[in-house]
């Protein structure tokens, strides 16, 4: 099969969405976020990647503190008007039930299944973004999302989000038991 070389603008690798939340001067702000991922596991470390024009920013340097919140896909709707609103003109903070952690830092939301409480470990600057890293403090779910006691992402139902399409896209089938099934490969090769 030939390959042909596409533009780097719209690479193509569904990413998990999630709702990042702080507070912004006395109140709670939510932002629909794709760039983030876990860097580290011990410590859990996560980072978020986010313009530096986003209103959140100020938020979590002055708190130190951000959650991410997964949404499932029956919150599509909800999750694009966060990401589409700004906290400057429009008042988020009344969009979700709020329920804060053991830090009572980071405003969570209810309504999402899976819920992470972070404090700011480090902001790294690049050209238009800034990259904060977090340490997660604690993890919360829905006890309807566990599957002997740990998150079923079959049940959570994350949102993820396709770039190129500008699609919303759920999680597909089960495939297979990872660092499971390559085992079979094994001296084969």
């Amino acid at each position: 099969m030939e390959k042909i070389e596409v533009s780097l603008e719209m690479m193509c690798y569904p990413m998990p969405c999630m709702i990042l939340g702080t507070t912004v001067g006395e109140k709670a702000n939510f932002m629909t976020v794709a760039w983030f991922t876990q860097i580290s596991l011990k410590p859990a470390y996560i980072l978020a990647s986010l313009d530096k024009s986003h209103y959140s920013n100020p938020g979590i340097k002055e708190t130190g503190a951000f959650s991410i919140n997964v949404p499932s896909t029956a919150m599509a709707e909800v999750t694009d008007y966060c990401g589409l609103v700004s906290g400057k003109k429009y008042d988020k903070s009344t969009v979700f039930e709020v329920f804060y952690g053991k830090e009572g830092k980071a405003p969570m939301i209810v309504e999402c299944p899976y819920n992470l409480e972070c404090r700011l470990v480090q902001t790294v600057e690049l050209a238009a973004e800034e990259l904060f890293i977090g340490e997660v403090v604690a993890a919360y779910s829905d006890e309807r999302c566990l599957t002997d006691g740990v998150p079923d992402m079959a049940k959570v139902d994350p949102l993820l989000l396709n770039v190129p399409q500008m699609a919303y896209l759920g999680v597909g089938s089960h495939v297979g038991r990872a660092f499971k099934m390559g085992k079979a490969r094994i001296g084969k090769d």
